[in-house]
């Protein structure tokens, strides 16, 4: 397993339990990895959140609604079972494997290379519970911004997209050379989102501008916390 650098740091769980996602908050569906076959088992949504999570959620979507009263916040992806992690980590290996021509049935230095890559976006599925990929805590949330209607508004870049193109900060240089151009509007988005996140507690990940995570390893190794609040979540 690739170790990241916020695994050591300890994981005191709080207890919360995972609860849906309420009305308020908008739900992106159908969900993609249900709709790709991804193995979730009975009674396993990935709507669900932990308490308190979801409580500075709402929080977020009021600090966003100042500024933009009639955006929302869009939720994509919430808990994930380590079942789901691990499937759709093998799914995107092997589609990187299928854009560049690569077998990923046999080992070599261009498939090595493709799971690095891969591996900055997606956590290893580890069965280690000192170890968990942030979903599966119910600490992590796959979001981005909506209008009151629903649609989703243009961020420059899909949710889950493997390449440079994910990382929070991609367009902040083309927005200073083209301040009206697309890719400023896409800047500002992203960092709407990331205030607004922000402002209630939540870190980002720093490859990807849709995640987020309050509680987990990542947070308190981003927040400098001594330890974490969630560990994973089996049900």
């Amino acid at each position: 397993m690739v170790l990241r650098p916020w695994h050591p740091i300890p994981i005191v769980d709080c207890g919360e339990p995972l609860l849906p996602l309420p009305a308020t908050l908008l739900r992106l569906e159908p969900h993609p990895y249900v709709a790709v076959g991804a193995p979730y088992g009975p009674g396993q949504c990935p709507f669900q959140l932990r308490q308190g999570v979801l409580h500075r959620l709402l929080q977020a979507q009021d600090r966003l609604q100042q500024h933009q009263p009639s955006w929302r916040l869009a939720i994509m992806d919430g808990w994930r079972p380590l079942a789901v992690q691990r499937h759709m980590v093998t799914r995107a290996i092997a589609e990187q494997c299928r854009i560049q021509g690569v077998d990923p049935d046999v080992a070599s230095p261009q498939l090595a290379a493709i799971e690095a890559v891969v591996g900055r976006f997606w956590a290893p599925p580890s069965d280690d519970p000192d170890a968990p990929p942030p979903h599966s805590t119910g600490a992590a949330v796959d979001l981005t911004l909506a209008t009151a209607s629903g649609g989703e508004l243009a961020m420059g870049g899909a949710i889950d997209a493997i390449g440079a193109v994910s990382e929070p900060d991609h367009y902040a240089q083309s927005a200073l050379m083209s301040p009206e151009g697309p890719e400023a509007q896409w800047h500002n988005r992203r960092l709407l989102l990331q205030s607004a996140m922000a402002s209630v507690g939540f870190c980002q990940h720093p490859n990807e501008w849709w995640h987020f995570s309050w509680g987990d390893q990542l947070w308190a190794w981003r927040g400098g916390h001594r330890h974490a609040c969630y560990g994973r979540v089996d049900t």
